[in-house]
């Protein structure tokens, strides 16, 4: 079949109001309509579906949508129905939400020939009742949406889509055309050979979105963060990515109880309520959707105005389709991804116990976001050569890196003395554990080991252990060393290390960056552990602040981080409070440790604030929410009649760690549990005693990694976790 270009163009105008075509799309259209397979690479907001809805509309026949999200075909098919005016049955969907009774409407309209578009889900295409009804058609073509859902090397990988092409022979052979806003030229080749269609022409636009602005952040008070960019940029529309459904739910309280108008969006919300929320963020009624990687497929908002990601996400696709929400209609888009070393190590964590193949495409996607995320170079340049193309340009002006970049150094004489040491060592250790050899840190691991006795102990000791992280970091992103996620993150020397060893060139390094563990709130880091490190604070208020919990440590026989941690200190540097309440919104203070450690606290500052007469910033304190879980009062109650922990978790389906996590957060808010009941039964005394007397004599600050760390294998992480909310109790709160 062929179009002349004039008619071609009429019809745009006839059904979409449009006057002419944005790039690529005309000769993607008329390929199509040739009778012509074809494979689509356009970024978010390029106007991919237009390549398959106009040629649908003016072709004879039906073509079926395989589209992976049920929320998404509707809005495409009310799109549709929205074009041709009074004839609804143009466009359907089928899949499990539809009643018997919507089925059969569906059925008849195809049979009749009165649907030119088909959308379906690849699971509904599987049926073999669906199978049999398209049959009976006549199909023009079949159009696979969001197509890099074929291959495992894709960022939302569904096995059921590499089953298109076994039915498509099965219906009846028709043109194909396969659509993706992201795919690398790996996951291109998976899926043109997955669809048998390696003679389709490959129309592919730029990737490049000039207009956005990406920038990673470090993870050490994202709420804070988010709320204040929030508030920076008000009334505007704006996406925020969280990779757990829980964390979804908490951010958007946050963000309503601090003024701004939030709704979350995941998939345990049941259908109405995310397609009421959906709508509420597409009319404005709400500026900000806190979602799950579930949202935004398709969405049609051309003016979002920023998209955070408050995890860092799987995948660099994943990263780039989800940061091409923004801005769609060519106007500023910020993009802002909040990053910590916690989070990937989550996300190795989530690998374990899957199948090998699966762990070794996880690990190769998540470590070219790490690689990403802590490059010094060009952002927009390490995109856009991550899908296949070249950016000539050696500053973009539009990305953290090239308005700010970073100091580098030649670390050649580093990675040798790195590779050396695993080298010299029989076993292999983790990254924490060669840094803290090599800076000559002398902890009861290393002792364990006899590490302390090693030629090379102590043989970088100028540098930190943070630096000697980046280095081994920046070795496994240049593929010189690698580490095994099946056998705990152990690092190795890889065959171009080794060929770098023996003969070693200029290595520019970037200079140590503090990103930090994790963000202060989250599982077991919620004290010391996360410190923001100099949050340009009151520096005279700091050191007189530094100097109190001395005193206040002294004279209670405590550690100075059980009274307060640093970055509870640099908190009050800069909030001022001078009431309980307002000392509750300092990071790491619950209410409980306010009341027992913060008298003289709040007294100080007060008085300070009088003599220097400091202008308070009341305009900015985070409003913390009220916790409603529903496990709290259940954990409680039954920690007071002793019911086992095991017991408690298995009641409320959750798994010990869940469990410990909420035992945990009530402990930091500032209740007292009494779970010495649950520890005797299950841990001995003397580890009891020496776990205690840890964090009692020896620990810097609460947390957990450093207590494994310090206290060696011979100490189970559970029990440690376990002793140390004990030590909280008693102590802390």
């Amino acid at each position: 079949m062929v179009i002349d270009s004039a008619v071609l163009k009429a019809k745009l105008k006839e059904f979409f109001g449009f006057d002419s075509f944005k790039e690529g799309q005309e000769e993607i259209i008329t390929h199509l309509i040739a009778g012509n397979n074809a494979f689509v690479l356009m970024p978010t907001g390029g106007g991919k579906s237009l390549c398959y809805q106009l040629p649908a509309l003016v072709m004879e026949g039906t073509a079926i949508v395989i589209s992976p999200l049920i929320a998404l075909m509707k809005n495409q098919v009310d799109a549709i129905r929205g074009f041709v005016a009074g004839q609804d049955g143009i466009a359907h969907f089928l899949n499990s939400s539809l009643s018997k009774a919507q089925i059969s409407e569906v059925r008849q309209d195809l049979l009749d020939g009165v649907t030119k578009l088909l959308y379906v889900a690849p699971e509904s295409l599987t049926k073999a009742e669906n199978i049999a009804l398209l049959k009976e058609i006549r199909i023009s073509f079949y159009a696979i949406d969001e197509a890099h859902c074929i291959s495992e090397w894709g960022h939302d990988f569904r096995p059921e889509y590499r089953r298109i092409r076994s039915i498509v022979e099965e219906i009846g052979i028709a043109p194909i055309i396969a659509l993706t806003a992201t795919a690398t030229p790996k996951v291109q080749s998976d899926i043109q050979k997955n669809l048998g269609m390696m003679d389709a022409k490959v129309f592919k636009s730029s990737f490049n979105r000039p207009n956005l602005y990406y920038e990673i952040r470090d993870k050490s008070d994202p709420k804070r963060e988010i709320i204040r960019f929030i508030k920076q940029h008000p009334h505007r529309s704006g996406i925020i990515y969280c990779l757990s459904r829980k964390k979804v739910e908490e951010l958007a309280e946050l963000l309503n109880v601090n003024g701004i108008r939030a709704l979350p969006y995941h998939a345990g919300l049941d259908a109405k309520t995310r397609a009421e929320n959906q709508d509420k963020f597409l009319s404005e009624e709400i500026d900000v959707i806190v979602a799950t990687i579930a949202f935004g497929m398709g969405i049609d908002k051309p003016d979002v105005r920023f998209v955070i990601h408050y995890d860092i996400p799987k995948s660099i696709e994943g990263y780039y389709q989800e940061t091409g929400r923004a801005g769609r209609d060519g106007k500023e888009g910020i993009c802002i991804a909040f990053y910590s070393y916690k989070d990937i190590q989550k996300l190795e964590k989530f690998m374990q116990g899957k199948p090998i193949a699966e762990q070794e495409i996880g690990k190769q996607l998540l470590q070219e976001t790490v690689a990403y995320a802590e490059s010094n170079q060009c952002r927009r340049k390490l995109l856009l050569n991550y899908f296949g193309e070249d950016y000539d340009k050696d500053n973009c002006g539009a990305c953290d890196n090239c308005l700010h970049p970073k100091k580098q150094f030649d670390g050649q004489e580093e990675m040798c003395l790195v590779m050396e040491l695993i080298q010299s060592i029989p076993e292999h250790f983790k990254t924490e554990h060669l840094a803290n050899i090599l800076s000559g840190t002398d902890n009861s691991l290393i002792k364990s080991y006899h590490h302390d006795r090693l030629e090379l102990f102590g043989a970088g000791a100028e540098h930190s252990v943070r630096f000697w992280c980046a280095v081994i970091h920046q070795g496994l992103l240049l593929h010189l060393l690698d580490k095994e996620i099946e056998s705990y993150g152990l690092i190795s020397v890889t065959e171009k290390g080794r060929e770098f060893f023996e003969h070693p060139y200029p290595l520019m390094l970037t200079e140590e960056r503090e990103f930090v563990d994790g963000e202060d709130d989250d599982d077991e880091t919620y004290g010391g552990a996360a410190n923001r490190g100099g949050g340009g604070g009151d520096t005279m208020l700091l050191s007189m602040l530094k100097d109190l919990r001395k005193s206040v440590a002294r004279r209670l026989g405590l550690q100075q981080w059980v009274i307060f941690s640093d970055a509870s200190l640099e908190d009050m540097s800069i909030l001022y409070p001078v009431t309980y309440d307002e000392l509750k919104n300092c990071q790491g203070v619950g209410e409980g440790k306010a009341h027992k450690f913060g008298k003289e606290f709040i007294e100080l500052i007060g008085k300070y604030v009088q003599e220097n007469e400091i202008d308070r910033p009341d305009d900015f304190v985070v409003k913390s929410t009220v916790n409603k879980s529903a496990n709290k009062v259940f954990i409680i109650q039954n920690i007071d009649r002793k019911l086992s922990l095991d017991d408690i978790a298995e009641a409320k389906g959750l798994e010990m760690e869940e469990l410990l996590d909420e035992i945990e957060a009530i402990v930091y808010s500032g209740t007292r549990l009494d779970i010495d009941y649950y520890i005797k039964e299950n841990i001995d005394d003397d580890t009891v005693a020496d776990i205690y007397d840890y964090f009692r004599e020896d620990a810097e600050s609460d947390s957990l990694q450093e207590a494994v760390d310090e206290l060696g294998p011979d100490y189970d992480e559970q029990d440690i976790r376990l002793v140390r909310i004990k030590f909280l109790c008693e102590v802390a709160n």
